[in-house]
């Protein structure tokens, strides 16, 4: 008999057709639920795959309002019945910030997957979206988790993959606990099985080159790559299916690890650099969702959004902040525009940025080398989110916005108090 796995999708999932042709590969009977629907249907299934695709669009940053979703609880409380999770790519991304995996204590944030890092000798190739094929090889024994049991230890698989964060961060002490723990059970390797820690091998920079990390008991896990889409994944559903089949794991125990706390500083910047913040003319469909993620949350507070640039040159002249403009490089003035931000008492401004700025240091190359503008010695990048408290009290409201990470995860970004 078939054993029925929820096919989880949110706003903007796109791989659902493929998962569903892997599952009845692997004999598994995959039932289509959407985050919306009643969550009751869930508990009558055997088994999770939260899917690919861009859910939300990746506002904020890759899954992140996804994990913010009520239908979450349901599935951490599911696996802690022994139940598999599967989430691939965008799925892996909500996993990450949900904190189910790698299963620390109270499901606490304390990874990112953040933005793809493609580097050959200093130079930034690309930065973004990045689809290809990667090897990837089994690094743990085949019974350390629900996915794996299939593939022998050293054994490796070429699948594609498609994502544009997709680059594992972990903490030195947390990751070493993790690999003792076999809860980095696929890493990037070569056409021989070797691990190398570089691009194109290592396709995103990811640490210790992994392409999926799991939960202590193994049942949850996150991989990037996309094992759906190609017969050569099938290794990764059918060991779902023969661990469902066998009995599920009973005893769930998370990681005693205890994050790091990271304080939030203020920013400040010198009066010779070039800074601006760039505002959108159209309408900003992001700041609506985190607005409305929000306020799904009970937190009334109004969202506003700004990219925030700052240039380090050489000399801060009206000649080269012309030059920057006209390349059209840094915003497009069909549709944006450089404004001032007007706080008010009832606001907070906070700017984050990635902790390895690589869209910065991409801009820096294309201006500097195709646009030929001189004086550039660095760009950063930011975000900037203004938050107007609406009600209530505002330092409460302003504290449940930043414990919600939906602005930022420390593990990947900086955040500083803004104004």
């Amino acid at each position: 008999m078939s054993v029925d796995i929820a096919i989880v999708q949110f706003p903007g999932s796109n791989t659902e057709r493929e998962t569903f042709m892997a599952c009845r590969r692997a004999g598994l009977n995959p039932v289509e639920f959407l985050w919306n629907e009643a969550h009751e249907k869930l508990t009558n299934c055997a088994g999770y795959i939260i899917i690919g695709g861009f859910s939300y669009e990746d506002r904020s940053r890759a899954g992140v309002i996804a994990s913010l979703d009520p239908v979450i609880n349901v599935i951490k409380a599911e696996s802690e019945k022994g139940k598999p999770v599967l989430g691939i790519c965008n799925g892996a991304q909500i996993l990450i910030e949900s904190g189910l995996v790698p299963g620390v204590k109270n499901y606490a944030l304390c990874a990112a997957l953040t933005d793809n890092k493609r580097v050959i000798n200093g130079r930034v190739l690309g930065t973004g979206y990045y689809n290809s094929w990667a090897n990837l090889t089994c690094a743990v024994e085949p019974n350390q988790t629900a996915f794996t049991r299939h593939l022998e230890t050293g054994e490796s698989i070429r699948i594609p993959f498609a994502h544009a964060e997709g680059r594992f961060i972990i903490p030195d002490d947390l990751l070493t606990t993790l690999i003792n723990n076999n809860q980095m059970p696929l890493r990037y390797c070569d056409d021989s099985g070797n691990i190398i820690n570089e691009f194109p091998i290592n396709p995103n920079g990811s640490a210790y080159n992994s392409a999926a990390v799991c939960n202590p008991a193994g049942n949850v896990m996150a991989i990037m790559p996309h094992p759906e889409r190609t017969p050569n994944g099938d290794a990764i559903f059918t060991s779902m299916a023969e661990y469902i089949k066998d009995g599920r794991s009973s005893e769930i125990l998370p990681i005693d690890y205890e994050p790091q706390k990271y304080s939030i500083q203020q920013y400040s910047s010198h009066s010779e650099n070039v800074e601006w913040l760039v505002n959108m003319i159209i309408t900003d469909n992001e700041a609506i969702s985190v607005h409305n993620a929000l306020t799904h949350l009970n937190i009334p507070v109004y969202v506003q959004r700004m990219t925030h640039w700052e240039i380090i040159t050489e000399n801060k002249t009206s000649t080269l902040q012309n030059e920057l403009i006209e390349s059209g490089e840094l915003f497009n003035n069909n549709k944006e525009f450089i404004t001032d931000l007007t706080p008010n008492d009832n606001s907070a401004a906070f700017l984050v940025r990635q902790k390895e700025d690589m869209l910065g240091r991409q801009k820096q190359q294309s201006l500097t080398n195709r646009f030929a503008i001189e004086g550039i010695r660095e760009i950063r990048h930011g975000v900037l989110w203004n938050i107007t408290v609406n009600s209530g009290n505002f330092d409460t409201a302003i504290q449940q916005v930043l414990d919600n990470h939906i602005l930022y995860n420390p593990f990947s970004q900086n955040c500083y108090k803004y104004g």
